[in-house]
């Protein structure tokens, strides 16, 4: 259901005279002033960054589920991001049964998604960023990567509706994940001649694989109100381990943590007076390499779409280092100003704004132009599949309601015992009630390597990947993560220890209530295959073959593994 702004402020005042608990003093009460108070945010010194990343291709507004499980293990447990519901909440001051609590976790979820309306849009995105600017106009717009992918029409057009949005919201700089997966040509094409004298693409960790030259531009130099400052850019360090090497091939990746420091020391000599990274890492990796790299100022971080209110402060051999994470699918803008005298900052201020679409009216260019790049696939866009008699979302450590509809899909389709998804982050929310269409369908699996498969895995075989797809994810180390969420796993049940030592985490495998037998051969169904040449039809193709024969979907029961060890850890709710 879409509702107008008029209508929005009318919805709000009824849900607070019926007692929904929303606070007079919160920044959606139903005033005329809403938005302004909001996004009122005064000037602060004389260089300034705004901030946002892993937007997934999501150019109209959306819901999103933020997570309920997001465990951090080791050093990591009890701090940002590993904080879900109320524990972030209590950790970052922000009152629950608020618009900033529905924008920053998943409580409340539905009869607040309701409640506040759909969040993000580039329409709504491009008018507060020209609102910032208007104070800024200094200010330089970041893009951590990951625009390229996530939609139908960022398939379908080889991310060209994505390119050219970017260019209108007048993105300065970005860095990439994602991205590389429309293949190595395709992303030289759009810097060479989308880009060119508009957008820098930066990866200082990014080289060929053959000599180590660099593929794309390390840094940016720029000066704002008379200071230099300096942009460096860092890929997603594990592309060719998460997604298919294949596309490209001739590029090395990785962390380059020694490269870094050069970089830095090098734009440092060269008169920069602020340091910004533009991180893909992930903000673990961030807050890593915070405390090891000296110089830079500033971690605007992306990957993982933690959406962190504040900056977490790290202290390392030279000084300190904030680092940021911006969420994702367009939800937030963060904006960052620094006060820089005597060649070096002296104090900061930081603000990651919710993108509420109701709040913001859609910027007239930007919605022409969604509207334009919209329209030769509008029929096959609308196409009711089914509907959803419940919450659709996916985010989380092990499993989401998404996630189980297409592990069921695929295991009925393809006949198979076992199916295994992966942990992929990105995907839309739908609520109670809704129509799935072919657009939300696409929201979940669109992606350059579709294709689903049927494989015989031992019961051996099977552990083995669980095992190394746990410590992706639960490595105490973080520069040892190498991947998103845990694979979702169907019709296998299991025991998960996060805490345990790498190869000791999974355990107490059964199927249909037996133990799994190492050496026996299951039937497993799965997609997106990394390895080249793999064969078999999308999964959007099962998909739809699954809901002609189920046109309302029911409740999913989620598949979940059994903790342990996990007990307290404000990472996952209770």
């Amino acid at each position: 259901m879409s509702i107008s702004r008029r209508e929005f402020m009318q919805v709000l005042a009824v849900a607070s005279a019926g007692g929904m608990a929303i606070s007079g003093r919160d920044a959606l009460a139903a005033t005329p002033a809403a938005s302004e108070r909001l996004y009122r945010l005064p000037a602060f010194g004389n260089v300034s960054f705004m901030h946002f990343t892993d937007c997934h291709a999501q150019l109209r507004p959306i819901h999103f589920r933020e997570p309920s499980v997001n465990l951090g293990v080791g050093a990591a447990r009890g701090r940002a991001p590993h904080l879900v519901g109320d524990a972030l909440l209590r950790q970052f001051g922000i009152a629950p049964h608020t618009a900033q609590a529905h924008a920053f976790t998943y409580l409340d979820f539905e009869q607040a998604a309701r409640t506040y309306g759909k969040m993000g849009g580039f329409a709504h995105l491009a008018t507060l960023i020209k609102q910032v600017r208007a104070s800024r106009p200094h200010a330089l717009l970041l893009d951590g990567g990951d625009s390229w992918q996530g939609s139908a029409t960022a398939l379908w057009s080889n991310g060209q509706d994505m390119v050219d949005a970017s260019k209108l919201l007048g993105v300065n700089l970005m860095s990439g994940h994602w991205e590389f997966t429309l293949g190595a040509s395709r992303v030289k094409e759009i810097i060479e001649r989308d880009f060119k004298g508009s957008i820098n693409f930066l990866a200082q960790n990014v080289s060929t694989a053959d000599f180590g030259d660099p593929v794309f531009e390390a840094y940016a130099m720029r000066e704002m109100n008379g200071v230099p400052v300096a942009v460096i850019g860092q890929a997603f360090p594990y592309t060719p381990i998460a997604n298919p090497r294949h596309l490209m091939a001739e590029w090395s990746f990785g962390i380059q943590e020694e490269r870094m420091q050069k970089t830095v020391d090098e734009v440092r000599q060269k008169g920069a007076q602020a340091v910004i990274l533009l991180s893909h890492n992930g903000m673990d990796v961030d807050l890593k390499m915070a405390a090891r790299v000296t110089g830079i100022d500033a971690i605007m971080g992306g990957h993982t779409h933690d959406g962190v209110p504040h900056p977490q402060v790290v202290g390392n051999a030279k000084g300190q280092t904030l680092v940021t994470n911006a969420g994702s699918n367009g939800k937030f803008l963060g904006v960052l100003d620094l006060d820089v005298r005597g060649g070096k900052a002296q104090g900061y201020k930081y603000k990651l704004l919710p993108v509420f679409s109701n709040l913001l009216p859609a910027d007239r260019e930007m919605q022409a132009h969604i509207g334009k790049v919209r329209a030769p696939y509008q029929q096959r866009l609308d196409e009711k599949l089914a509907v959803t008699e419940a919450l659709l979302y996916r985010r989380g450590n092990f499993n989401g309601a998404w996630d189980q509809l297409i592990l069921d899909a695929l295991m009925e389709v393809k006949g198979a015992e076992i199916a295994f998804s992966p942990g992929f982050r990105w995907g839309t929310t739908i609520l109670p009630g809704q129509a799935i269409t072919r657009e939300h369908l696409m929201d979940q699996v669109a992606i350059t390597y579709p294709q689903t498969s049927v494989t015989g895995m031992t019961g051996t075989a099977i552990k083995a990947v669980l095992e190394d797809v746990c410590d992706n994810l639960f490595n105490p180390d973080p520069y040892y993560q190498q991947g998103g969420d845990m694979v979702r796993v169907g019709g296998l049940q299991y025991t998960c220890r996060p805490n345990a030592k790498a190869g000791a985490r999974i355990g107490e495998m059964t199927l249909n209530g037996k133990p799994i037998d190492a050496d026996k051969t299951y039937k497993v169904a799965g997609w997106a295959p990394v390895a080249e040449g793999a064969s078999g039809e999308p999964i959007w193709d099962v998909m739809e073959t699954w809901f002609k024969t189920h046109p309302v979907v029911g409740q999913r029961k989620l598949n979940q593994p059994r903790l342990v060890g996990v007990d307290g850890n404000p990472g996952i709710a209770r």
